[in-house]
């Protein structure tokens, strides 16, 4: 396995596990748009191109996602939410 395999298949894994934790915290969709960066960056660094590409569209659909949500109230978990 070569490291650029390696990084893109980290980046991929990372991009699962904050997928699946977006609805506990909108940090997490935060983190879920930054690994789509390292997955658009192991994209290009692989060749792949259109994969580069449409990982890169994710990350600002994701970023997007994370600024909207992290105004709305009630978006924190309970713990967090002031009293």
């Amino acid at each position: 396995m070569t490291a650029v395999t390696a990084f893109g298949a980290a980046a991929v894994t990372a991009m699962m596990i904050f997928y699946a934790l977006e609805a506990r915290h909108p940090d997490f969709i935060l983190a879920f748009a930054g690994a789509c960066v390292a997955s658009s960056a192991y994209g290009f660094m692989a060749g792949a191109w259109p994969f580069g590409v449409v990982e890169l569209v994710w990350s600002g659909v994701a970023a997007r996602r994370w600024w909207r949500r992290r105004s709305q109230p009630g978006s924190a978990p309970p713990e967090e939410r002031p009293v």
